[in-house]
C-alpha cells in the first residue's frame, strides 16, 4: 500500500470514528421537540438551513434530511447544524418537493427515533438578498444600544447599516427602500441632532427634522413606485406606561398628518383633504401602480384620557404622479372602527393582489398589543378575512412583501410573549399562507436565548444596502441640513 492510500485509509478510519451511528433506536411515538418549530414550514430553496435544537435531553443529535426528488443531507453534534452549500444543493434540487426530516438523540448511550417530519420547498423564489430590520431592547423609554441592520437570507451573515453609538442619543428608525431596492433609501433620526436621510444612487442628503408648516417630523415612509415620491405621516407621538400586568407601553398622536415628498425639488405636496383639524391621518402607502394613496385615519381623541378610543380606518385617494394633485374625495377602505377595532400597518402587495393589514382593539403601535392580528383584504373583491393560519396569540405585526408577491416577513411576540422575532411565510394563488418560520440562525436556541433586542419594521432588499456608516455619522453630528418647502398644489 503506498502513502497516498495508506493517509486515504486512515483518514475514512478517523471520520467513522468520529460519527455514531445510531443502532437498534427505541421508537419515540411522536414528533421531535425542536426549536425553533420547522415541522411542516414552506421554504423558498435560498433560505439559509434551517439549524434546529432539540429540546428533549441528550448528548448526541443526528439528522438525516431526504429530498423527494433526490439528494441527502447528514448532520450529527450539539443540535443540527447544516452545511450552507450542502443544504442549498438539496433545495435547489428539491424546488417543489418535499424533504424528510429523520431525527434521533441519544442520552446514556441509548438511541431514540423520533417520527418523521416535512419541510415543503416552496417553486417560488425568494428573489431578494436578503433582509433589513432595527433591533432594540423591548422597551421605547430607553434607545439603550440599537440601529438598523441587514441580513443575508441565503446564510446567516449579518451587518450594521447604521447605530446609534456613532451619535449619543441618536434613535433611528421609520427605514424604507423603494420596492426593497436600497439604490433609494431614507430612514429618520430621532434625537438632538434629527435628520430625515435620503440616500439616492450613493448620494446622501439630510432633511431639517421638521418642517414649521406641517408641525412635526418626516415619518414612516413609502416609496412611490416611479421612485420620484415618497409618501410620510408627521406625528406629535406622546408614550404612556402601564401598571397593569401584560400591558406595557402605549403610543398616541396628538396630532399626524399625511402628505407626498418630492426629493427633486425637495418639496412637500399637501392635501386639505390629509390635514384636516379633527382627524388623525397616519402612515400612508402607495398603489403599485402608483395612482392611489392609502392610509389610516382616526378620529382625534382628548389623550392621553381616551387612548383606548384611538381606532383607525383604512382610507384611500386617488394621486396624481404627472401632476402631484390629489383627487377630490376620500373613501373609506376597510371600516375597522365598525367593527370596534382599529387598523394599522397597511402594506399591498406588489402585484396590486390584496392589502396586508394588522387589526387591534385601539391604537395603531401594534408591537405592544397582544391582541393584533394580521388581516388580508383583496383589492379585486374588497373581502377582508383574518389569517388565522398565520396569527398567534402574541403581537403579529409589522410585515413586509417580496416584490414577486409570493413571501412576506412579519414580526411575533408568539416565541416568548416578550421579544419580537422574525418570521416568513408564502402565500399561494389563492391568498392562503403557509405556516410561518422563525428567521433561522445558525445555532438558533443560543442565539435567541442570548440576545436582548427585538426585531421590528423589516423589509427585504434586492441588494445589500451600500451606505457608508462612519461619513453618516460625521454628518449627523454636523447638523448641516436642507430645508424643505410646502408646495400649494392647485387643483
Amino acid at each position: 500500500m503506498n502513502k497516498l492510500s495508506l493517509y486515504l485509509s486512515s483518514l475514512v478510519l478517523l471520520l467513522t470514528a468520529c460519527t455514531a451511528v445510531p443502532e437498534h433506536p427505541t421508537k419515540a411515538g411522536r414528533l421531535p421537540a425542536i426549536y425553533p418549530d420547522y415541522v411542516g414550514v414552506t421554504i423558498p430553496a435560498e433560505v439559509a438551513p434551517l439549524n434546529f435544537d432539540v429540546t428533549d435531553d441528550a448528548d448526541l443529535v443526528d439528522v438525516v434530511v431526504r429530498g423527494e426528488k433526490g439528494g441527502e443531507l447528514h448532520a450529527q453534534g450539539d443540535y443540527a447544524d447544516f452545511d450552507i452549500d450542502d443544504w442549498h444543493e438539496l433545495t435547489a434540487q428539491n424546488k417543489g418537493a418535499a424533504l424528510t426530516f429523520t431525527v434521533c438523540t441519544r442520552q446514556d448511550d441509548q438511541w431514540k427515533q423520533y417520527e418523521d417530519f416535512k419541510v415543503y420547498v416552496s417553486p417560488y423564489g425568494l428573489d431578494e438578498w436578503g433582509l433589513t430590520y432595527r433591533r432594540i431592547a423591548p422597551g421605547y423609554e430607553v434607545y439603550s444600544k440599537m440601529g438598523l441592520y441587514q441580513r443575508d437570507l441565503s446564510n446567516f451573515d449579518e451587518y450594521a447599516i447604521i447605530e446609534n453609538t456613532q451619535v449619543p442619543g441618536m434613535c433611528v428608525n421609520c427605514h424604507t427602500a423603494h420596492q426593497t431596492d436600497p439604490s433609494k433609501f431614507v430612514f429618520h433620526v430621532r434625537g438632538d441632532h434629527g435628520a430625515t436621510m435620503f440616500q439616492i444612487d450613493g448620494q446622501r442628503e439630510w432633511l431639517k427634522a421638521s418642517n414649521e408648516r406641517l408641525g412635526g417630523s418626516m415619518v414612516y415612509p413609502y416609496w412611490h413606485p416611479s421612485g420620484r415620491y415618497c409618501a410620510f405621516s408627521t406625528n406629535q407621538t406622546r408614550q404612556g406606561f402601564h401598571i397593569v400586568r401584560d400591558e406595557r407601553i402605549e403610543v398616541f398622536d396628538l396630532s399626524s398628518d399625511v402628505f407626498v415628498y418630492n426629493p427633486a425639488t425637495h418639496e412637500i405636496l399637501t392635501d386639505s383633504l390629509l390635514q384636516t383639524k379633527d382627524w388623525s391621518e397616519n402612515t400612508p402607502v402607495f398603489s403599485p401602480d402608483g395612482r392611489t394613496l392609502y392610509y389610516m385615519t382616526c378620529k382625534q381623541q382628548d389623550y392621553p384620557a381616551h387612548y383606548k378610543d384611538e381606532q383607525y380606518n383604512l382610507c384611500q385617494i386617488a394621486f396624481d404622479p404627472e401632476t402631484g394633485q390629489f383627487g377630490e374625495q376620500v373613501d373609506t377602505l376597510f371600516n375597522a372602527v365598525a367593527m370596534g377595532k382599529s387598523l394599522t400597518w397597511p402594506r399591498p402587495s406588489y402585484d396590486g393582489k390584496y392589502l396586508l393589514f394588522t387589526l387591534m382593539d385601539y391604537g395603531y403601535f401594534s408591537i405592544w398589543h397582544n391582541e393584533s392580528q394580521q388581516w388580508l383584504l383583496d383589492l379585486q373583491t374588497g373581502e377582508a378575512r383574518e389569517l388565522e393560519e398565520i396569527n398567534s396569540e402574541k403581537a403579529d405585526s409589522y410585515h413586509n412583501w417580496t416584490t414577486n408577491s409570493r413571501w412576506i416577513v412579519f414580526t411575533s411576540r408568539r416565541d416568548d410573549g416578550y421579544y419580537s422575532r422574525l418570521y416568513l411565510a408564502s402565500v399561494d394563488d389563492n391568498g392562503h399562507f403557509s405556516k410561518p418560520f422563525m428567521l433561522p440562525q445558525r445555532h438558533p436556541q443560543k442565539y435567541y436565548s442570548e440576545s436582548i433586542y427585538s426585531f421590528n419594521t423589516p423589509d427585504f432588499t434586492k441588494t445589500k444596502v451600500d451606505f457608508n456608516a462612519y461619513e453618516a455619522g460625521r454628518e449627523i453630528a454636523s447638523d448641516r441640513r436642507i430645508e424643505t418647502k410646502v408646495a400649494e398644489v392647485k387643483k
